[in-house]
C-alpha cells in the first residue's frame, strides 16, 4: 500500500511539474518581450499585448483583453487574479447595454509588486514600485510606490517600510 501511495504522489508531483511547464511555455510564446526566469504555477491564460521584467511569477492569472500589460522585474501574484485591458463601448456603441466596440486599456506595474489572491486589475492603472496588494481587491486606480492597497475598490491602507525596503533593494535580496 505504501509503494502505491508513493508511485501516485510521485505521478501528481510530475503531472503538476508537466502543467507548469505547459502554462510557463504558453506566456513565453504569448508575450511580446520577456527576460527568463519567468514562471507560471497555476492556470492561467494571456491576452494581449504583454512585456515582462526579469523573474515574473504567475500562480493563477487571466489577462483579459487586447490591450497591453507592462510588468516589471520580480512580479509575484496570488491564484485566481485577473487583469482586464479593454472594455465594451457602453457610451457610442451601437447597441445595448454595449456596442462592438472595445476601448483598450494598459496596465503598467513596477518592480517588485506582489499581488494576493483573486486581485482584480481593470485598466487604465499604474501600480508603483514595491506595492502590495491585497488579497481580493479591486484596484481601477493608480497605487503609488511602496503602498499597500486592499478593498474594493482599493485603497491604501499603509505603507512599506521605507528604509528596509531601500536596503534589501540595494543587497539584491529577491524572491
Amino acid at each position: 500500500m505504501k509503494i502505491i501511495r508513493g508511485l501516485v504522489n510521485n505521478l501528481i508531483v510530475h503531472i503538476h511539474s508537466l502543467k507548469r511547464r505547459i502554462w510557463t511555455s504558453r506566456l513565453k510564446r504569448k508575450a511580446m518581450e520577456y527576460t527568463e526566469p519567468v514562471y507560471v504555477g497555476g492556470p492561467s491564460i494571456f491576452s494581449g499585448e504583454i512585456y515582462l521584467g526579469k523573474n515574473c511569477n504567475f500562480n493563477g492569472m487571466i489577462i483579459a483583453g487586447e490591450g497591453i500589460v507592462r510588468i516589471g522585474n520580480n512580479f509575484h501574484s496570488g491564484v485566481e487574479c485577473m487583469m482586464i485591458t479593454q472594455n465594451h463601448d457602453y457610451n457610442d456603441g451601437n447597441a445595448i447595454p454595449y456596442g462592438d466596440k472595445y476601448h483598450l486599456k494598459q496596465i503598467e506595474i513596477g518592480d517588485n509588486v506582489w499581488i494576493g489572491n483573486r486581485v482584480t486589475l481593470i485598466g487604465d492603472l499604474k501600480i508603483g514600485e514595491g506595492a502590495i496588494v491585497a488579497a481580493g481587491s479591486v484596484v481601477v486606480k493608480d497605487v503609488p510606490p511602496l503602498a499597500i492597497v486592499g478593498g474594493n475598490p482599493a485603497k491604501v491602507i499603509k505603507y512599506r517600510n521605507k528604509d528596509h525596503y531601500y536596503k534589501l533593494k540595494e543587497q539584491k535580496m529577491f524572491h
